[in-house]
């Protein structure tokens, strides 16, 4: 197990400098803790460190996206089918393990690396500020050390808890913690330090000479400890942890993304064009609450521009599962014969489908139809009858000869759209109803999501008052997948509802017919589901380690 006692070294990354607009994370040779808490910038890394374990999910070879029913991996060779094919074992345990290093560092700092006065340095001439700054890290990383715990409990369920330092052998001696205790540490660890945390950084002395020209970005602010917060309470409230459906921990959650919602309103924090949120300056889009910055790079479009285009491998394919939830503007049903015509618009802006000209850099407009120059049967060609959008930068090149190389890419964690949703389903699953209010929470679940529907370039018809509690339930889930499309939150929201799994998948085969017409055909991929699924296994190398480690049911 990954908690020992790391007393004997320490990975120590170079500090956040003011006049980046991003976290840099350069390795130091190891050192001990009097080396590494007796000076600033050392002591800055190892809370840089901290911050590199948090996670992202951009679109690439093992995206979840294609674990669950957004999208079917076209890459043959990618582990990721393991999830649906029946190669998902305790030995091939997709481990989320790795979190605990991150909640190892940050224990360790905790214990070790606060209360300095760094009173060697007192006559430097940055000393108030960089003391402002140093006080502010313990929130920071208690803040870090809550999400990896809620990274951990929402794959494992119960899981080792500790916030101390531990032996080998204390480590590998420890039982499973229960799931509502978790989360009661996460949500009471979000209220401790959301107040000691900044709105914004801009402002804030942190430059050599206490200016303010360069504010540190990509840090934990307050927005994030909230938002934190209400999404454990989501979780916390949800089937897969709530088995006896306690309407409490629904009042709860609807009040912790209800808190989210004010904050924003309150910070400037708004929903702004979908498609900001994708591209090099995502991180600044109006709706962004916390993103974690990855840096340059063009994996996402290597991995997922169609097949046909040099160096180009097709990626995670959108199913038409996911197209069949995005609705028709005008409330009807889609034309057999033009089947995307009139289709809510963020489906235009997520997925690419025969004849659009996507990427920018694609000389000709796709051809995803069977035959076509994008199509089946080439090798890796998409084969559910689409191409990815989101979180692709169609301005890149990724041609040997001309390719432009990576931009800035950035996967936002959370954001206001989310919280919308998050609260809509607290409230009806707390109230029973679309169109109830309760004191403070005086926006109806119907009402949250038609903010969302209203947002900028999207306009879809408003959820109408009185509809009956399935229609709205059924609505509810279609419009989370359609705005959370490829962000992380589909793989689990299916699980944590413990209504359905991932039994299968819709396809669409297209055939052209003439110069302009074609035909389209649905088809079905079962897909292996097993109830044990809702959870994780523990990895089989971490169960011998440790004698007290129980595994997950039927795992």
């Amino acid at each position: 197990m990954k908690l020992k006692n790391i007393c004997a070294g320490i990975a120590c990354l170079a500090a956040l400098t003011a006049c980046s607009d991003k976290m840099d994370y350069h390795e130091y040779t190891s050192y001990d803790k009097e080396y590494v808490f007796t000076d600033f910038g050392r002591t800055a890394g190892f809370v840089n460190n901290i911050y590199s374990y948090l996670d992202y999910d951009l679109p690439g070879l093992n995206s979840l996206a294609s674990a669950c029913d957004e999208a079917e991996m076209a890459i043959t060779y990618s582990s990721v089918r393991d999830y649906t094919n029946g190669g998902w074992s305790a030995l091939n345990p997709k481990s989320q393990w790795s979190y605990y290093s991150g909640i190892r560092a940050a224990n360790y700092f905790l214990t070790e690396g606060v209360d300095r006065d760094f009173y060697d340095l007192r006559f430097t001439q940055d000393y108030e500020s960089q003391m402002n700054r140093y006080k502010r890290y313990p929130y920071e990383v208690r803040l870090l050390r809550a999400y990896y715990y809620f990274l951990l409990v929402r794959a494992y369920g119960d899981v080792p808890f500790t916030t101390t330092v531990l032996t080998e052998a204390e480590a590998n001696n420890m039982e499973r913690t229960p799931a509502d205790e978790v989360f009661d540490f996460i949500i009471k660890e979000c209220d401790a330090v959301a107040p000691e945390l900044p709105v914004t950084y801009s402002g804030i002395e942190n430059d050599a000479a206490g200016g303010t020209s360069n504010p540190e970005t990509g840090r934990v602010t307050r927005g994030m400890a909230l938002a934190l917060k209400a999404r454990a309470a989501l979780y916390r409230a949800s089937k897969l942890f709530n088995e006896s459906g306690d309407k409490n921990l629904w009042h709860a959650a609807a009040q912790a993304n209800k808190a989210v919602i004010d904050y924003c309103a309150e910070n400037g924090i708004t929903l702004g064009k979908y498609t900001d949120l994708w591209g090099t300056g995502n991180y600044k889009a109006a709706e962004v609450i916390f993103a974690r910055r990855v840096g340059d790079t063009n994996s996402p479009e290597w991995y997922n521009f169609p097949i046909g285009m040099e160096n180009a491998n097709s990626g995670n394919c959108p199913t038409q599962t996911l197209v069949d939830a995005y609705e028709m503007k005008n409330g009807g049903e889609p034309d057999p014969n033009n089947p995307y015509s009139g289709r809510d618009p963020r489906m235009g802006m997520t997925i690419a489908v025969n004849g659009d000209k996507w990427p920018d850099t694609n000389p000709y407009p796709l051809e995803t139809y069977v035959g076509g120059r994008n199509g089946m049967p080439i090798p890796y060609a998409t084969p559910t009858g689409y191409y990815l959008k989101k979180y692709l930068d169609g301005s890149i090149d990724i041609s040997a000869g001309t390719g432009t190389g990576g931009k800035r890419h950035s996967w936002v964690t959370f954001r206001l759209g989310e919280f919308y949703l998050n609260y809509a389903e607290a409230m009806y699953q707390y109230l029973g109803g679309a169109d109830l209010t309760e004191g403070d929470l005086d926006l109806t679940a119907r009402e949250a999501v038609n903010v969302v529907r209203d947002r900028q370039g999207v306009k879809m018809p408003a959820f109408p008052e009185g509809m009956t509690g399935s229609e709205f339930w059924t609505r509810y889930k279609r419009e989370r997948m359609v705005e959370l499309a490829f962000e992380g939150h589909r793989f689990w929201d299916v699980r944590r509802w413990k209504e359905d799994g991932f039994t299968s998948i819709s396809r669409m085969t297209i055939t052209k017919t003439g110069d302009d017409t074609f035909s389209y055909n649905k088809s079905n991929k079962e897909l292996v589901w097993n109830d044990k699924m809702y959870l994780f296994p523990i990895p089989d190398s971490e169960i011998r380690k440790n004698p007290k480690l129980t595994q997950n049911p039927g795992w």
